[in-house]
Formats: C-alpha cells, sequence, structure tokens
C-alpha cells in the first residue's frame, strides 16, 4: 500500500458498532460518514444500517451507504469516484471471509487506502477489523488466514469478551514472531491519530500482546 506523511485517523472496533456503550467519539463522526455493508451481505444488512442510520441522526451527523456487497460492485467506477472523496469510510462488522473476497486487490479497496492516506478517517468493527490486517484471524477457530494488508504488523482479535482461553491461547501461539496482537472487546476500539498516536475509546478490556507476552499500547505499531 502507497504511504503518505498526512493519513487520517484509524479506527478498530471490537464489534457492536452503533449500540448503547459503543464509542461515540469525535474521530468517528467526521461528516459525512461513508458506511460500506459489504461484510455484512448475508448478515440481514438492512436491520443492522437502520440502526446505523438512526444512530448517526441522533447525533446530527450526515451518512450514506455504499451498497457494495459482491465483488462486481467493488470494481465499478462510480462506486470507486464516491470513496475518493470520503471524509470518513466506516466498514461495518459481518464476514470477515467475504469482505476480504470483495475487496481484496479491487479497485475499491485501492480508493479506501488512498482516501485514509490523504487524511480520511478509516474505521472498521468486528471481523472487518481483523481483514484490514494482514494475517487476519478467522474468527472460527481463531488461526491465523491472509488479510487485505491495509495495517502492517498488527492483527486484531475482535468481540475478544466472547472469545474462550483456549481459543485465545490458540491464537498467540500461532502468531508470527514479531506480530502485535490487539484484542478488542465488544464497544471498545482502538484509535490511532495523526501526531498523537494510539488510544483506546470505549469500554475497557483491550489487551495488546507480542511475541506471547503481555504489553502496553506502546507496542502498537505505527499505521
Amino acid at each position: 500500500m502507497t504511504a503518505h506523511t498526512t493519513a487520517g485517523p484509524l479506527v478498530l472496533l471490537g464489534g457492536s458498532e452503533w449500540t448503547e456503550g459503543a464509542p461515540d467519539d469525535p474521530i468517528l463522526r467526521i461528516a459525512p460518514v461513508l458506511v460500506l455493508p459489504t461484510a455484512a451481505a448475508y448478515e440481514n444488512p438492512a436491520k443492522l444500517l437502520a440502526r446505523g442510520e438512526a444512530w448517526y441522526r441522533e447525533r446530527g451527523v450526515e451518512a450514506a451507504v455504499l451498497p457494495v456487497y459482491r465483488r462486481p460492485e467493488a470494481l465499478q467506477d462510480d462506486v470507486v469516484a464516491r470513496v475518493q472523496g470520503a471524509a470518513s469510510v466506516f466498514v461495518t462488522s459481518g464476514g470477515g471471509q467475504h469482505l476480504r473476497s470483495v475487496l481484496y486487490e479491487s479497485p475499491l479497496l485501492t480508493a479506501m487506502v488512498a482516501a485514509w492516506r490523504c487524511g480520511a478517517v478509516l474505521a472498521a468493527s468486528g471481523q472487518s477489523a481483523t481483514t484490514l490486517c494482514d494475517p487476519m484471524v478467522d474468527g472460527r477457530g481463531g488461526a491465523f488466514a491472509v488479510g487485505l494488508g491495509v495495517v502492517d504488523g498488527l492483527t486484531v482479535v475482535p468481540r475478544l469478551d466472547e472469545w474462550s482461553e483456549d481459543k485465545l491461547h490458540r491464537t498467540l501461539r500461532l502468531a508470527p514472531a514479531g506480530l502485535v496482537v490487539a484484542g478488542i472487546p465488544h464497544r471498545a476500539a482502538l484509535v490511532h491519530e495523526p501526531g498523537v498516536g494510539w488510544r483506546t475509546a470505549g469500554t475497557d478490556g483491550i489487551r495488546v500482546w507480542r511475541d506471547g507476552a503481555e504489553v502496553g499500547l506502546d507496542a502498537l505499531p505505527t499505521p
């Protein structure tokens, strides 16, 4: 991915976006927000999007949906053009494997990364947050798979509060040497702000590991 010195904020949420107790953070509300529901294609996206619409409306935030659910849609010029001018892109939770299959090496992914590198907010929730990384964590068993590679040197375990100790132990054991693994519970987020660094938002309980040992936020790489 192309680097740029004016990259915008990166927000990785553990899940349960747009619900009571989820981060109500100004950095998530840089309007207008372009919502990408690709990962929720097989998980009743209409219900999820209705919740998001209400959440933004209550906060007086302008938001629009980019209805990309299949790979051909991620190749369309008009879809890519909408992302190129976005101020904030929010990738909803859902199926990480499906998100990867739609976006992998697509013009849409290139446009998303370019917008972020030029100052837009890039936010992703649940399995979508780990899919932005490479490797990504497969939530079904805790092993690793090839992700989208937007974020280097870091992967996340979303919905950490739902994981068993056995599955978490497997993930940490399989993690490549030097890879930073961040566990993010529901309604919690890791936020990277240019010039400021990493911080947490929402509920408590975020944990970070490297080479099997628990470490602090200062171990998180700069995206």
